[in-house]
């Protein structure tokens, strides 16, 4: 048996150190050790390195955001700059941090570590930024902080024009946005229905959500609402924002909207998105629209609200994630009563089959397998009449498709997108 001169965990060690903090800051720390450090930097090139830094349970990106952090809460400053200088420029592309990364890592750190320490760990990554910007491709600008918003949530505005149109703006984080989304949401809901898409779409678009009137928190006029009424607050919105041509996303009234905005306003959607939706309601199904106005005006929309919950979700999911179902059922009985059921009236008097060949952008419709406010069928029926259409449907999903199978919803829509 011979012996193996070479102390493997030394060199895994100084493999992932490498890696990390990059070849020029490691070649200097080793030039510099001394018969009085050496075992240190060996020992703590096996130790740390290896046995920590080597342990496969957590991506090395993940790993650099906790000594970020911890450096940070513990005021090891010295330890910190060495760790946001390679974050951002050193050591294997892949395991770097971009700017807004670092940013985020700050921002977390200071509820949990302390707003002091934010505060002096953003002054010497600041102070980084404008040392090595340049080399990286980031420029420091000057920003006033009443013109920032919540990337998660977006600018919140109103429309100028009337009835207002509540709606958030999130622009695109790359910075170089392909084009805007417009994502509008189903009856007795409002633009939070959107959220998780709308922050995986804001990577590169920029996504526009808003409340239809009568939601959330856009004016409700007081009357009965048409579908070209809710197509022409669409219009008016995209021209405000001059935005337009948008990608349109539309579920159930949404998508609704969307079909009447595209056979009406051809020149502000370039592609569309109709999901679990339809073109027309038969006539029986229009009767019962009509009693659903009528109870919500005697007795408001409580006595629905139960009804509602179980053509949305499937007994499955209702079962399995009632805090979901809850949160939607608070949303829905705090519509505005005369809000809702003018847009019961458009929703149930919709009528675009006859029309829908005039659709000239590509459209894609999605489906839910287990859908029966709009079962599968009406889906087929659209595709039938719009030129190019394609299907999806998706299994296990009902009338909220993208609250309940979000991960299929949003990979359905991104697949079309990049198409």
């Amino acid at each position: 048996m011979t012996f193996d001169a070479n102390n493997h965990d030394f060199e895994r060690g100084l493999k992932n150190r490498r890696e990390i903090l990059g070849d020029a800051w490691v070649d200097r720390s080793l030039d510099r050790a001394t018969n009085f450090n050496a075992e240190f930097q060996e020992l703590i090139t096996r130790f740390a390195w290896n046995e920590i830094w080597g342990r496969p349970g957590l991506e090395k990106k993940t790993r650099r955001a906790m000594v970020l952090a911890i450096t940070m809460a513990l005021g090891r400053w010295e330890e910190f700059e060495l760790h946001v200088r390679a974050a951002l420029a050193g050591g294997s592309p892949d395991t770097r941090l971009t700017p807004d990364e670092l940013k985020e890592i700050l921002i977390q750190t200071a509820i949990y570590a302390g707003v002091p320490a934010a505060n002096t760990g953003f002054t010497h990554a600041q102070a980084i930024l404008k040392e090595i910007g340049a080399d990286i491709g980031y420029t420091l600008s000057p920003l006033q902080p009443d013109r920032t918003c919540h990337p998660g949530i977006g600018h919140e505005r109103v429309t100028q024009s009337k009835p207002g149109l509540h709606y958030t703006l999130r622009p695109a984080r790359n910075g170089q946005a392909r084009q805007t989304i417009v994502l509008s949401h189903a009856l007795g809901c409002d633009l939070t229905m959107w959220d998780r898409l709308a922050n995986v779409l804001a990577a590169e678009f920029n996504v526009v959500c808003y409340d239809h009137r009568g939601h959330g928190s856009s004016d409700a006029p007081a009357q009965m609402y048409t579908m070209a009424d809710l197509s022409d607050d669409a219009a008016r919105l995209i021209r405000e924002l001059d935005c337009g041509p948008v990608i349109w996303i539309g579920l159930s009234m949404g998508g609704m909207v969307g079909q009447e905005l595209a056979i009406r306003y051809p020149e502000l959607i370039s592609k569309l998105v109709i999901a679990n939706s339809t073109s027309a309601y038969p006539d029986a199904v229009r009767e019962v629209w009509q009693q659903r106005i009528a109870t919500v005006q005697a007795n408001g929309i409580e006595v629905i609200a139960d009804a509602v919950m179980e053509r949305y979700f499937h007994a499955g999911f209702r079962a399995e994630r009632p805090a979901t179902v809850a949160s939607f059922r608070r949303r829905l009985v705090t519509t505005d009563p005369e809000g809702y059921v003018g847009c019961c009236n458009a929703v149930g008097t919709v009528d675009t089959t006859a029309r829908l060949p005039q659709v000239k952008v590509p459209t894609l419709v999605i489906a839910g397998e287990l859908d029966q406010g709009a079962p599968v069928s009406m889906s087929e029926t659209m595709v039938a009449q719009i030129p190019g259409a394609k299907l999806a449907v998706l299994a296990g999903a009902s009338h909220l498709a993208v609250a309940e199978q979000p991960h299929a919803f949003i990979e359905t829509v991104q697949q079309f997108l990049n198409g």
